[in-house]
């Protein structure tokens, strides 16, 4: 029953005005109505089902005053067009959660201005070849879907929103081809937008997906898509997701802010990415999998990483192409890794890289034209035998190492130039191989090639210049040298053996400086053993470094003590120590030592001294004749979890080698086991970590640390985690009197001294700081410190003739502004 009456007017000639009246309720109106005729429904809720079959227009009243047009039957489909009829400025409430609350089928209707509220099966639903135009209609069904496309149904919606849906917003299946323009979808539950099915396309322009609990936009089965212009962000899933042969365009697209993947394809998928932007993404912001499996990418923009994981990954036989992309602000740049895997980089910067800008390996293939790498840790990493490609015409500035070449691997480089490494240009070890035609080092720290462990490498028309250790350092023999020249003569080249009949003339039948033969040229071992050993950031010589002298435990205790606060921690130990030199000397009296488990946890805030802590407990025991050195070897999950299976494990063991005799500190323990592990190699961290534990029970004192919480679920990932750590010291927040007291020492340390209302005022403002995740303890003090020295310059600079009172006195003025 209506709630209101409604009007009908025909809008044809005036012999037909009789038909003009009011009618009880919207099906006796409907059945009254003829073509052409327009409904205009009074203010109220109508409980009933609606059929449109002809070509009508129903509409609510033209004033608003009066209210919404609700129609809310109590089941069923609430409205239902089988007709051209144009429907507007309705609200639809659909109660029946097994059908659409509107229903679209065979026809090709308008629908302007709804809103739909319903918890249905679908908010609207369009099928059976149905071409709808949708305008400026909003979907609230957090019960299903929000929209419904499918069998040979298309359509044009535009300006649409879906502002909650329990499944996706969107969904495209079994051959449906809408086209969506500026539309909106948020808080779905499942996908933003969904397309499915073989035949079934989507062409988005103008839209926005965002606050989706799951993938924005997720394509699988055979469908296609082509996005223009299109926002995705703030998703809890993947941004993108392709599957199973699907085939998307994104073309000036902005995908920002995921927590995973911004893009995933997999399983012979093919994505085309024009001009878009890919940042903020916490996992891979490509992650291409699988045989067939493609990307090309064309001026596009993929950057700020907010985790640890490489920016672009290739893998399982994949194939991604950057053409005149920029990667930079993340931790690796390109992964490619297997067999059958390659990625071509053509005209493309990647920088500032914390780790390796392009990492090869397990058989994949690479090929960079025309490329620049700067501001990197690697510049380029060939890692394993069947890895290689070729980098022609390169740049590389700024790296740590600018090539690496490793345990077999073969690439072809040329006409590169790599300048101001920091180690070495190119680096070549472990039985690698690589063939480097008209190759430039300029400015390296380090060597220009530094070829090591006898690898078959072959240089042609190479030159360094200005490289500090060496153009060339070659340890044993196995590289062949042809026209290869330097500018340096700090480390001349070893004489050639007598060249056998045929072969090239040595160096000394050319110029000055230049290297000229077909055979394997050695070169005198002028290398440090580190040099030898590892690239860059390797820090195994430590072993050998001459060690200080052992500082007596009271010293170090004394030293414990001294630090502000923590009064806690410094009794925890106290009492491990006293433990240790108790069961010392019980075993030094032909007496048995109780078993003391020397392998801590160090839970609390950042800035609370666990670093520190480390340190002195770590001199502690070697003053004990329990470690033989006492350093401390500090890592976090960056510098153990590798980027495929079997690198992780090689990683760990690398920084446990480190650490013999020692402390291994691994900071933020807690990152190796993330609640939702995936494809995350950090578990194989853990096994080998507790293995190795069990192996060198008294060589390596390992300390985990990190949040008390986040811990607790560290110690839980693996059954003999917690079984090696056996006690917990908890490093608590200092208190507003300790940050002080951290600034007095600070400040006596710098020759500055505090007045009194500079101590109350310091007080007053580290009590209203937030104890947040954020909160820096002892940094926050020390960086406050340095606020107010610098605030203190500001100030004297201004005085004409100041007095040593002046230079050395703050005041509360000299606070940071937020106090």
């Amino acid at each position: 029953m209506a709630q209101g009456s409604v009007q009908v007017t025909h809008g044809g000639t005036s012999r037909w005005r009789r038909r003009t009246g009011e009618y009880a309720s919207l099906s006796a109106a409907l059945e009254a109505a003829g073509d052409g005729d327009v409904l205009t429904v009074a203010p109220g809720t109508y409980r009933e089902n609606l059929v449109i079959e002809r070509t009508v227009t129903l509409r609510g009243p033209e004033r608003s005053g009066g209210g919404p047009v609700r129609i809310a039957p109590a089941d069923g489909v609430a409205l239902t067009l089988r007709s051209a009829a144009l429907v507007q400025d309705l609200q639809i409430e659909g109660q029946d959660s097994a059908v659409p609350a509107v229903l679209v089928e065979d026809a090709a209707p308008e629908l302007a201005g709804l809103r739909v509220m319903t918890r249905s099966a679908a908010g609207i639903e369009v099928r059976g070849g149905a071409r709808p135009t949708v305008r400026r209609c909003t979907v609230d069904n957090p019960a299903g879907l929000g929209l419904s496309i499918m069998g040979a149904a298309s359509g044009s919606y535009e300006e649409c929103e879906v502002v909650a849906a329990g499944q996706s917003g969107v969904l495209v299946r079994d051959g449906a081809r809408p086209r969506l323009a500026h539309c909106r979808v948020h808080l779905a539950s499942g996908a933003g937008i969904t397309l499915q099915g073989e035949g079934s396309t989507l062409e988005a322009v103008g839209c926005e997906v965002y606050e989706i609990k799951g993938s924005g936009v997720r394509v699988a089965s055979r469908a296609s898509g082509h996005f223009t212009d299109c926002r995705v962000h703030r998703t809890s899933a993947d941004g993108v997701t392709l599957d199973t042969d699907a085939v998307v365009t994104l073309a000036d697209c902005d995908i920002h802010d995921i927590p995973e993947n911004a893009v995933d394809l997999r399983s012979r998928s093919v994505l085309t990415l024009t001009r878009s932007t890919v940042r903020r993404f916490g996992r891979n912001g490509l992650s291409v999998w699988d045989p067939g499996t493609r990307v090309d990418a064309n001026g596009c923009e993929i950057h700020e990483s907010t985790g640890d994981y490489p920016a672009v990954w290739v893998s399982d036989g994949a194939t991604a192409v950057l053409d005149t992309c920029r990667v930079h602000t993340v931790p690796d740049a390109l992964f490619v890794l297997d067999r059958g895997s390659r990625a071509d980089v053509l005209d493309s910067d990647l920088s500032q890289v914390r780790g390796t800008a392009v990492s090869v390996s397990d058989g994949a293939v690479v090929q960079l034209d025309d490329s620049r790498i700067s501001k990197a840790g690697t510049g380029a990493w060939f890692r394993d035998h069947g890895s290689g490609g070729v980098l022609s015409g390169c740049t590389v500035d700024e790296t740590a190492t600018g090539v690496i070449v490793t345990k077999g691997a073969d690439p072809t480089v040329e006409r590169c130039t790599v300048s101001g490494a920091a180690e070495a240009g190119f680096y070549v070890s472990a039985e690698g191989r690589g063939t480097f035609h008209s190759c430039r080092v300029t400015g390296s720290r380090g060597y220009g090639f530094h070829i090591i462990d006898g690898c078959r490498t072959t240089l042609r028309r190479c030159r360094t210049e200005r490289c500090a250790r060496g153009g060339y350092e070659f340890a044993e023999e196995g590289p062949t040298v042809e026209d290869c020249t330097s500018d340096e003569s700090a480390a001349p080249v070893a004489p050639l053996p007598v060249p056998a009949a045929g072969t090239a003339p040595s160096p000394a039948d050319g110029a000055p400086g230049l290297l000229t033969a077909t055979v394997t040229v050695p070169r005198q071992r002028t290398a440090s053993p580190r040099t030898e050993a590892a690239p860059a950031g390797d820090d195994s010589s430590a072993a050998t470094e001459p060690e200080e002298e052992a500082r007596a435990p009271k010293e170090v205790l004394g030293e414990l003590d001294a630090l502000v606060g923590l009064e806690g921690v410094k009794r925890e130990v106290r009492a491990l120590t006293d433990m240790i030199e108790v069961g010392r000397r019980r075993q030094a009296a032909g007496l048995k030592a109780a078993s003391a488990r020397r392998h801590l946890v160090f839970t609390g805030s950042p800035g609370t001294g666990k670093t520190t802590v480390a340190r002195l407990y770590g001199e502690i025991l070697r003053s004990l004749g329990v470690l033989r050195r006492g350093h401390l070897k500090e890592v976090s999950r960056v510098d153990l979890v590798g980027e495929h299976i079997g690198s992780t494990a090689l990683r760990t063991q690398e920084a446990f080698e480190k650490a013999k005799g020692g402390v291994l500190f691994i900071d933020e323990a807690y990152a190796l086991a993330p609640q939702d592990a995936g494809r995350d190699f950090g578990r194989e961290a853990i096994d080998t970590l507790v293995k190795l534990m069990e192996d060198h029970r008294d060589d390596v004192v390992v300390i985990v640390a990190g949040y008390t919480a986040e811990m607790e679920h560290f110690l839980a990932s693996n059954p003999g985690v917690a079984s090696r750590f056996s006690r917990t010291i908890s490093f608590g927040d200092y208190t507003p009197e300790e940050l002080l007291l951290i600034v007095e020492q600070q400040a006596d340390e710098q020759e500055y001294d505090l007045s009194e209302g500079a101590r109350q005022s310091l007080l007053g403002y580290f009590a209203r700081l937030p104890k947040g995740p954020s909160f820096g303890n002892g940094r926050t003090a020390r960086q406050t410190f340095e606020a107010m020295v610098e605030r203190h310059a500001g100030r004297v600079a201004q005085l004409p003739d100041p007095t040593t009172e002046d230079l050395t006195l703050l005041y509360p003025e000299d606070l940071p502004r937020s106090a």
